[in-house]
């Protein structure tokens, strides 16, 4: 194949030949890597190519008229599935937001339009408006004196009242969405199974319906070993945890409290088919391994008759994994529910992967809609310069366009119908995501252009219809006038203060940040502030064989900076400072939203994820030291909670508990859904 013929191919599938580097150079993408991801994007060569259809995008106030709509005739339609709903014979009429088909005639042709709100949602002014700060949580490493060594639903309701008691707006969490049950070791939520549905270990047990409660006083030592150690046992707790809930699920098939049966009856027609075939799937799962790849043909790509006659041959092992879903998505609820009833302007603030584990349901579901020979990863740069090569399948845009986005806006609403803000992980793949063959060097990858405005669009709609704020996440390698394309969709910017560096090394003064941003300390995949402090993070890297994104003296000049940043602001900090000064330092930018990790809130130094690492380090296992009913009263919990209070953040309703109380006791929203 010639060089021209491979930059034909590469265009045709929407592949860039070159990037620009983290330093500045520009990196050639390999002919041999262009070849292989083509083939995964384009159809076979013996399959007919399908054109994606052509996108218009308008806002809800642009006139619908021939010229805002790029047509030349003087006829048309605007369709809504297979109903007219405007023609040029009529006076157009507004649209609500959504995805339409236009046809026009002389010359025919036909296309999407795509009715946007003017921007994705945004907290009204009074309310969420307002500068607020909230805790963000992996609620798997919640430790309380109730949960089974691995955090829980009723952990987060109780997290929630303990925000509002302290002034907070919200609690933020890591991604909820399902994994493998058949594989609990794989416990990273950022390499999800199916991002529509949900993970039950983050159930809480004892207030299913059903709950065996003779059968678990029998399990004290059990739960007492669990709740003791200082990283999450994944076989241990999902083993108890599953055989609990098997428990409470045969008791409640033989005696279901009517009102409740009618509930789960109601969930299961809700989800839909999509539902019966997850828990087809997991059975799969269970009988055949995970790597659906591997599984017998019929079982590879199973159409609806034999989804149905496998359930209708094991209809207590499908019902179980429907039950598993109903309750976490009714405990989920409850705690959306609470959020709302304790008037947090944010509540839930849920974490969305930007992919999917190719060996997953979503995958398996529908395959033709990802891309499932190529990894989603990141070129190298100054935390990783091996690169990393994530294991992620995404989305095939093609698929996208050619469906009207819908796999996209479905996985969307299955995470904002419970949220008032969602984090957007690795935004930047909205535009490009740099993808690997399979088996190669991360540093051998290419970027996949995506059709942004398009899918931004789409996000504004979800968002607008959901009232839920889209934050997304843009770290690393971000092309120029990216961030301008983000915020004049209104999605929020995310800024990491020891990121926002100057020409001269320096912290920038946090007044200069962005308003339309939330800002953090650190994230998931960084140090803790003590652990970055005394080094801890460049120790453990060293001891995996990683490169260092920075060397010892290079940590000492970054120190420096953050002292004299506190300095500057006027704030008392000392030679060393503790968490309360930086917090204090970030409570005083514009951005609306300030995200303190909990980890940070009780001075951990364990990190909870260290990235090109998997048995080197005990990602995704760490449990917070300090239980969550000791948590007010912990003097950096405390002293944090001031500062926020004393810098105009702390927010404030009449229903808010008193700041004085403790966490606040069950009755929790899990047991009032158990009810």
């Amino acid at each position: 194949m010639t060089e021209d013929s491979v930059a034909a191919l590469a265009e045709a599938a929407g592949l860039e030949l070159s990037y620009t580097a983290f330093d500045g150079s520009v990196r050639q993408a390999d002919e041999a890597v262009l070849r292989d991801l083509a083939a995964d994007i384009l159809p076979p060569a013996d399959k007919e190519p399908v054109t994606p259809p052509r996108y218009v995008i308008l806002r809800q106030s642009d006139a619908l008229t021939a010229a805002a709509l790029g047509i030349g005739s003087l006829q048309w339609q605007i369709l809504c599935g297979k109903e007219i709903v405007c023609d040029s014979e009529t006076t157009p009429r507004a649209l609500p937001p959504g995805i339409y088909t236009v046809r026009s005639q002389k010359p025919a042709s036909e296309f999407r339009l795509v009715i946007a709100p003017s921007q994705a949602y945004q907290p009204p002014a009074g309310t969420g408006g307002r500068r607020i700060w909230l805790i963000a949580v992996q609620l798997y490493g919640i430790r309380s004196g109730r949960n089974w060594g691995h955090g829980d639903f009723s952990d987060l309701s109780d997290l929630l009242r303990l925000a509002a008691s302290a002034g907070a707006g919200g609690v933020g969490v890591n991604p909820l969405h399902a994994l493998f049950p058949s594989r609990p070791v794989e416990a990273s939520p950022y390499s999800p199974s199916s991002r529509v549905f949900l993970n039950p270990l983050y159930i809480d047990v004892t207030a299913v319906p059903g709950f065996p409660e003779a059968e678990a006083a029998t399990w004290q030592r059990e739960l007492a070993s669990l709740r003791a150690t200082d990283l999450v046992d994944y076989p241990r707790v999902a083993a108890l945890k599953r055989h609990a809930l098997r428990l409470a699920y045969d008791r409640f098939q033989t005696h279901p409290p009517p009102e409740q049966a009618h509930d789960f009856a109601a969930f299961r027609e809700s989800a839909g088919p999509e539902l019966r075939r997850f828990a087809v799937y997991e059975v799969l799962c269970e009988r055949l391994g995970t790597a659906w790849r591997d599984w017998p043909e019929r079982w590879r790509h199973p159409d609806a008759g034999a989804i149905a006659a496998l359930a209708a041959s094991a209809p207590i092992d499908i019902g179980f994994v429907e039950f598993q879903q109903w309750q976490a998505h009714r405990q989920l609820e409850a705690c959306r529910n609470l959020a709302k009833a304790l008037q947090l302007p944010l509540g839930l603030y849920l974490d969305f992967a930007v992919g999917i584990h190719p060996d997953g349901f979503d995958v398996w579901n529908d395959p033709e809609a990802f891309l499932t020979e190529a990894s989603v990863g990141a070129p190298p740069d100054l935390l990783n310069r091996g690169g990393q090569d994530w294991g992620l399948a995404c989305f095939n845009p093609r698929t996208l366009q050619a469906r009207g986005y819908e796999p996209f806006r479905h996985s969307l609403r299955a995470a904002m119908q419970f949220s008032g803000a969602m984090r957007f992980d690795h935004i930047l793949g909205l535009n490009r995501l740099y993808l690997i063959p399979r088996g190669r060097d991360p540093r051998n990858g290419a970027y996949l252009r995506f059709p942004i405005r398009e899918l931004l669009a789409v996000m504004a709609i979800e968002s607008v219809r959901h009232e839920c704020l889209v934050i997304g996440e843009d770290l690393g390698t971000v092309p120029e006038g990216l961030r301008d394309i983000l915020d004049e969709w209104g999605i929020w910017t995310y800024l990491i203060l020891l990121f926002e560096r100057d020409e001269d090394g320096g912290i920038r003064p946090v007044q200069d940040f962005p308003a339309r941003a939330l800002t953090a300390f650190n994230t998931h995949d960084m140090a803790t502030f003590a652990g970055w402090w005394a080094g801890e993070d460049l120790e453990e890297m060293r001891n995996a064989g990683l490169t260092l994104g920075e060397t010892p003296e290079e940590r000492e000049t970054a120190r420096e900076a953050l002292r004299s940043a506190l300095a500057a602001a006027g704030i008392r900090s000392g030679d060393r400072p503790d968490f309360a000064a930086v917090a204090r330092l970030m409570a005083r930018s514009p951005c609306g939203i300030l995200a303190i990790g909990a980890e940070d809130l009780v001075g951990s130094s364990k990190q909870p994820n260290m990235p090109g690492t998997w048995k080197e380090y005990p990602n995704w296992r760490w449990r917070l030291p300090v239980a969550i009913e000791e948590l007010p009263h912990q003097l950096g919990f405390r002293a944090i909670a001031d500062a926020m209070a004393e810098e105009g953040r702390a927010f404030v309703t009449s229903g808010r508990p008193d700041r004085s109380s403790p966490a606040p006791q069950r009755d929790s929203p899990a047991a009032q859904a158990r009810r």
